[in-house]
């Protein structure tokens, strides 16, 4: 059970399948674990506990050191998630969030904030400023990963939310066959 230290959106525990038997739960974790996380910290051992942890669950972690890095990392690497620390050298991790809330081709970015700031204006700041996760160091490897794997389960389903309520355009309408005319 995730500590009183991480705020975040929480979900029900599902039950558990009879051994062997495949689930959509089976297909869904295997997309997730296909993702790459951005790991972005001053700290070398957060960023190393980070990215063991979730490497040993299948997933692919590429790093950086602060938010002027992890800007280039993510323009070079493509990343489905970033868990950020607040305080870092050259851009600290509220203002890597903005940047990253405020262009089109990274707003929709998952963003986990890990720090040792827990204050309420803190993580009051965090939640104005667009994040999905707000965890406090120190933290337990196995809340982090229940973090991540909720945080990309919510964005994957708000993705397909909002891919099947999109209005049809003219191209998508090309497919269409044209009604049949009336004989009459």
């Amino acid at each position: 059970m995730p500590s009183p230290h991480a705020t975040g959106r929480r979900t029900r525990p599902h039950s558990t399948p009879a051994r062997g038997a495949k689930t959509e739960g089976d297909a869904q974790e295997r997309d997730l674990m296909a993702t790459k996380v951005l790991a972005v910290d001053d700290q070398a051992q957060i960023v190393r506990l980070v990215q063991i942890n979730l490497e040993r669950h299948g997933y692919e972690v590429v790093t950086a050191s602060d938010g002027e890095e992890a800007l280039e990392q993510i323009r070079r690497e493509k990343p489905d998630l970033i868990i950020a620390d607040v305080l870092m050298p050259r851009m600290d991790g509220f203002q890597l969030l903005r940047e990253i809330r405020s262009a089109p081709e990274t707003r929709d970015l998952p963003f986990i904030m890990m720090t040792v700031k827990s204050h309420v204006m803190d993580i009051n700041q965090a939640w104005e400023e667009g994040v999905d996760c707000f965890l406090t160091k120190p933290f337990d490897p196995t809340e982090l990963l229940h973090f991540v794997r909720q945080v990309l389960e919510t964005s994957a389903k708000s993705h397909n939310e909002e891919a099947a309520s999109a209005p049809l355009s003219l191209s998508d309408a090309s497919d269409v066959p044209s009604p049949a005319p009336d004989e009459t």
